[in-house]
């Protein structure tokens, strides 16, 4: 039920099909008690900067989650960014402060971390591969050098998307060796596909999956379906590997102390969510 009591967080993106979040924020808020709804609103690039700014002059709009395409747009349009946000280069999330100001942050990156960790995988000293460069690459890629990883090899269509990230790190991490241009996964022991190859069927997979090297970990950030081509094809070569979904329940508790709404954990999320495909 959705009333006039009911608090809002907006969903933003385009397209909206494939969207996971409400089928685990709004379960877990029904089985609390709270009355909150995570809504979908698909919006295309050229609408998203009236969209956003307008929403936060409504009264019942708690905050905004923000995805595919716009988490990089978004650092323009807010007045205050946090540090991850700034190293990202992306903002998945949004509030409005005490002064009334757009505040932005990143979440993507720690959810990757957090998921990595769950498996007893480690990322310090390891040699990383992320490939895609967009909003949710670079926050992975950020997330991944503050968690220790000794190198990073970040690919990207774009190869100034790649180049920009990289020079970003290099000012925040001066001792990782950083490479741009490959995406040859042999020889890394963490590979991302941080693309949204896998979203729609018959889309080519991400990299040569041949030159995985057995035993090395393996993730996924597209959600479309919970084992992806890339990660099916991957499991076959004896990766460990972390699904897109998995990801989003890592981050979702600091989505919640972002817009101060009650704590949860991982699990109490996955124990309520009602995922369907």
């Amino acid at each position: 039920m959705i009333s006039g009591h009911t608090r809002l967080i907006a969903h933003l993106g385009f397209p909206t099909e494939s969207f996971k979040a409400p089928m685990i924020y709004n379960p877990w808020f029904a089985a609390n008690g709270l009355d909150i709804k995570v809504m979908p609103i698909g919006v295309k690039p050229q609408a998203f900067a009236d969209l956003l700014r307008s929403l936060f002059r409504t009264t019942n709009v708690i905050g905004a989650l923000i995805t595919m395409p716009h988490k990089v747009a978004t650092t323009e349009l807010v007045d205050r960014l946090s540090p991850t946000a700034r190293i990202a280069g992306a903002c998945n999330a949004v509030r409005v402060n005490e002064a009334g100001e757009l505040e932005g942050d990143m979440f993507d990156g720690e959810g990757f971390v957090r998921g990595m960790r769950q498996r007893g995988q480690a990322a310090e000293g390891k040699r990383a591969l992320v490939v895609g460069c967009g909003g949710v690459g670079c926050a992975i890629s950020a997330s991944l050098a503050a968690a220790g990883v000794a190198s990073l090899t970040l690919y990207d269509t774009r190869r100034e998307s790649s180049e920009a990230l990289a020079a970003r790190l290099q000012q925040h991490y001066p001792q990782l060796q950083l490479a741009t241009g490959e995406r040859d996964p042999q020889g890394h022991d963490i590979v991302v596909n941080a693309t949204p190859l896998g979203m729609q069927q018959g889309d080519p997979l991400p990299l040569d999956v041949s030159r995985l090297a057995p035993g090395c970990f393996v993730g996924e950030v597209v959600m479309k379906s919970a084992v992806t081509p890339f990660l099916q094809a991957a499991r076959e070569r004896g990766c460990v590997t972390q699904q897109g979904v998995d990801m989003l329940f890592e981050m979702i508790p600091a989505y919640l102390e972002f817009f101060g709404l009650p704590a949860a954990t991982a699990q109490a999320l996955r124990e309520t969510a009602e995922i369907r495909y």
